[in-house]
C-alpha cells in the first residue's frame, strides 16, 4: 500500500516525460527546452505553431485514446472474469472500424468529401461496436459453456470484421478508402485537436460513471453466487461493466482506428503494480495504457522514419505475443 503513490508519481513521470519525446519528435527534432518554452508560451512563433498545431494533439489523442482502450479492457475482465478479455479479441475494436466504414460508404459523395458532419463518425462507431459486441454476448449466453468460448466466439467475430471491411474497400463504392485504411491500421498521425477534444469528452463522461461503479466492480472479482450474497446486482452490474466498455472502446477506435492489445496488456500491468482494487487497477491501467499507445507512437516514428508506421502494427507486435502466453497459461491451467 505504501509503495502505491510512488508507483502512481512514477508513471506519471513516465507518461510525461513521453509526451515530450514525443512532442520533441518530427520530421526535425526539437530540443527539450524550446519544447518547453513553446508549451509555456515563450518561445518562438513557429515553436509554437509546430508543437500546438503540429505535435500537441497527436500526443494528447495517443494517450487519451491508451487510457480508453485500458479501462475499457479492465472493466471487460472484470465483467467476464477472464484474463483474456479485451476490446481487441472479443472484437468490439473491429466492429467499431466497421461501424466506421459504413459511415464513410453512406455518407461519402464521389468527390471524397463527407456530405454529413464527422461528428457523427463516433456515433457509428459506437452503432458498429455494440452490434459487435451483442453478437459476441448473444452466441455465448446461448452456448452457455466456458469463459474461453467468449475468446473464441470473439476471435471469430473480429476475422469476420476484418474480411468486410479489406472486401468493401477493394471492391466497394467506397470514396474515402485511404481513410477507411487509416482507421483498420490504427494511427495517430493524422490527429486533430478537434479528435482530442471529442475524446476527452468521453473520459469526462465516463470518469464519473467509473467513479460509482468502482464498488461493484470490486465485488465482480468474485464468483455470482458470492457476489449476490454481498448485495451485487450481478446482471445489472456486468451489463453496466459491458456497455460502458464498449463505448469507451467505439469512442477510442472512431478517432485512432484499430489499435489492437493496449486493453489486454494494461490491466494485466496495473493489476501486478496496484492489485486488483478496482480504483487503483482503473487508474494504473489508464496510465499504463497512455504510456504504450504513446511509446508505440514514438518508436514507429523514430525506428521507421520518414514512413509514417500505424501505431497499431507496434501495439500488434508486442500484444499478439503476449495474448498467446496468456492463453497458453490459461490452458496449462486447465489441464
Amino acid at each position: 500500500m505504501s509503495r502505491r503513490p510512488t508507483l502512481l508519481l512514477g508513471l506519471a513521470g513516465i507518461t510525461s516525460l513521453l509526451f515530450l519525446i514525443g512532442i520533441a519528435v518530427g520530421s526535425s527534432f526539437m530540443p527539450f527546452d524550446r519544447v518547453l518554452s513553446a508549451i509555456m508560451g515563450s518561445g518562438s512563433r513557429a515553436d509554437g505553431i509546430i508543437v500546438w498545431n503540429l505535435r500537441a494533439p497527436r500526443v494528447v489523442l495517443a494517450a487519451l485514446a491508451g487510457a480508453c482502450l485500458a479501462v475499457a479492457g479492465m472493466l471487460l475482465q472484470r465483467a467476464t472474469r477472464n484474463p483474456l478479455a479485451a476490446p481487441s479479441v472479443l472484437g468490439i475494436v473491429d466492429g467499431a472500424a466497421v461501424g466506421v466504414l459504413a459511415f464513410f460508404i453512406l455518407f461519402s459523395n464521389e468527390a471524397n468529401a463527407l456530405v454529413v458532419s464527422i461528428y457523427w463518425q463516433p456515433l457509428a462507431a459506437v452503432l458498429g461496436a455494440l452490434i459487435f459486441a451483442g453478437i459476441v454476448t448473444t452466441l455465448y449466453l446461448n452456448d452457455q459453456a466456458s469463459p474461453m468460448r467468449l475468446i473464441f466466439y470473439g476471435v471469430a467475430l473480429a476475422a469476420l470484421a476484418n474480411a468486410f471491411v479489406v472486401l468493401t474497400i477493394i471492391a466497394g463504392p467506397v470514396y474515402r478508402a485511404s481513410q477507411a485504411l487509416i482507421w483498420l491500421a490504427g494511427s495517430v498521425h493524422e490527429a486533430e485537436w478537434r479528435d482530442a477534444y471529442i475524446l476527452g469528452a468521453v473520459c469526462l463522461v465516463a470518469a464519473p460513471l467509473l467513479a460509482w461503479m468502482r464498488r461493484d466492480l470490486d465485488q465482480m472479482r468474485l464468483d455470482d453466487q458470492s457476489g449476490a450474497a454481498t448485495g451485487l446486482a450481478v446482471n445489472r452490474a456486468r451489463f453496466g461493466a459491458f456497455a460502458l466498455s464498449v463505448f469507451l472502446t467505439a469512442a477510442a477506435v472512431s478517432v485512432v482506428g484499430g489499435i489492437g492489445f493496449v486493453g489486454l496488456i494494461a490491466p494485466h500491468l496495473a493489476r501486478l503494480a496496484f492489485g486488483s482494487g478496482a480504483a487503483m487497477q482503473m487508474t494504473g491501467a489508464a496510465l499504463f495504457g497512455a504510456m504504450i499507445v504513446l511509446a508505440a507512437d514514438v518508436f514507429a516514428r523514430l525506428a521507421f522514419q520518414p514512413l509514417e508506421v500505424p501505431t497499431g502494427a507496434i501495439t500488434a507486435l508486442i500484444g499478439a505475443p503476449y495474448f498467446i502466453y496468456i492463453l497458453i497459461r490459461q490452458g496449462r491451467g486447465h489441464a
